[in-house]
């Protein structure tokens, strides 16, 4: 049914992360791409300035290596990446960078803030120009 699936992990909540993996290789066509996206959100300038130096990069080398046993224990089909940024912006970019067919994307029960400022789904939901599943 896809071709290219965009699977974007919050690693607090792997459970769920796991489950949407199952979606994308149940929705996939033989030889689909399956693409694990973990976005270690930006640290304003102000605040990088009182961390210790390297602190982003260990970050993103952690968040590689957790996605990559994920990944591992997943299929053969399945390729990881790690990016710092906003998660919505880095989610759309690197759904257009793959072309990607499909987005599965966990969420979670909203609260006050999301309804103020919506959540990073909601977000992707809105501006993404591939489908998009929402898993809850």
């Amino acid at each position: 049914m896809y071709k290219t699936i965009l699977v974007p992990i919050d690693l607090s909540d792997l459970d769920k992360g796991k489950a949407t993996i199952d979606i994308a290789q149940r929705l996939g066509d033989e030889g689909c791409r399956i693409r694990l996206l973990y976005v270690v959100e930006d640290i304003p300038s102000y605040v990088a300035a009182e961390l210790p130096t390297g602190l982003v990069d260990k970050s993103k080398a952690n968040a590689q290596e957790q996605l990559e046993g994920v990944a591992s224990a997943a299929g053969d089909n399945i390729d990881v990446e790690v990016r710092a940024g906003h998660a919505k912006t880095c989610i759309l970019e690197v759904a257009d960078d793959m072309a990607a067919d499909l987005i599965i994307i966990g969420s979670h029960r909203p609260g006050l803030q999301d309804y103020l400022l919506g959540s990073t789904a909601g977000r992707v939901v809105r501006h993404s120009t591939c489908s998009v599943l929402v898993v809850r």
